[in-house]
């Protein structure tokens, strides 16, 4: 038998609103100037609470991006300093929770790690997750971007978090190639994945969207991706186009150029219909291929 047609499966019911969450995703240039970079978020905040948000994505680097490997080493922050408390005080300000996508937290021996933080409207750090999958690229005269230089990996994965929007599966960036990962948050629960990302414009323009769409599309679920966008120094270029994809794999909302925030409502009920409509989560055969695991233990 083929698979049956699209106009047999489920389409989202806009007409309900019982079991809807506005979530927004946001997208902006970050640069070496720490406190620039904040009031950046902080407004993109207050323009995601002006448009209803219950919770805010920010992207990787919201921090900062630094022009040097030298320079991002020596501008770390930690959990318990003054930035980390401002973006606090900025969930509770707003009474919103935050996914901070991914900043530069201090590890020893002159190294750190790229964490994604979520912190809930009380201004509590909820989870933190350290990026796994390390990105190293080294194209001669375009690109040279490698994480393992000033970079621990983390080593393991977090279950998914329990917000106001669902389940939260965390990830970065780089970890969206890898389909495992997703799997594994997804088999643990998760309702929307998250990808706050810095992609450099040659593999956006490539691939940024299709990878979004193919997660969302495999593992039916919401995807929120904020990113990063545009010229950061003279060194390194972002591709943009922060997204919120649906789990049938439609972008439901993506940021213009520059500076922006979008939204889109996550329907629970539809994340439902769809995996009811194309039940793959019963048709996956382990007994050839075997099982992906989380953290080493079966799932």
């Amino acid at each position: 038998m083929f698979e049956q047609s699209s106009s047999n499966l489920p389409k989202p019911n806009m007409m309900s609103r019982s079991n809807l969450n506005l979530i927004a995703v946001c997208q902006m240039t970050s640069t070496s100037d720490i406190e620039a970079n904040y009031k950046t978020c902080e407004q993109l905040v207050h323009r995601a609470s002006q448009m209803g948000a219950e919770m805010t994505f920010l992207p990787e680097g919201c921090d900062f991006i630094s022009k040097t490997k030298e320079e991002a080493v020596a501008m770390a922050i930690s959990l318990d300093g003054d930035l980390m408390s401002r973006y606090k005080n900025l969930a509770m300000k707003y009474d919103q929770w935050l996914s901070l996508g991914g900043v530069h937290l201090k590890e020893d021996g002159n190294m750190l790690s790229n964490a994604h933080i979520l912190i809930d409207n009380f201004g509590k750090i909820i989870a933190e997750y350290k990026k796994t999958h390390l990105f190293d690229i080294d194209i001669p005269n375009v690109v040279r971007l490698k994480e393992t230089d000033q970079t621990i990996p983390g080593t393991k994965l977090i279950s998914p978090v329990r917000s106001p929007v669902g389940r939260v599966g965390m990830a970065i960036c780089y970890d969206m190639r890898f389909p495992e990962l997703s799997i594994a948050l997804t088999k643990r629960g998760a309702d929307i994945l998250t990808f706050p990302s810095a992609f450099t414009q040659t593999t956006g323009m490539a691939h940024w969207e299709v990878l979004l769409r193919s997660r969302a599309i495999e593992n039916q679920c919401y995807v929120a991706a904020a990113a990063q966008t545009g010229k950061h120094n003279e060194k390194r270029t972002s591709y943009g186009h922060a997204m919120i994809v649906d789990p049938w794999g439609t972008i439901l909302a993506c940021c213009r150029e520059g500076t922006d925030v979008c939204v889109a409502n996550v329907d629970h009920d539809y994340i439902q219909q769809v995996r009811k409509g194309m039940p793959v989560w019963a048709h996956r055969r382990h007994d050839i291929y075997g099982n992906v695991l989380f953290n080493g233990d079966t799932l």
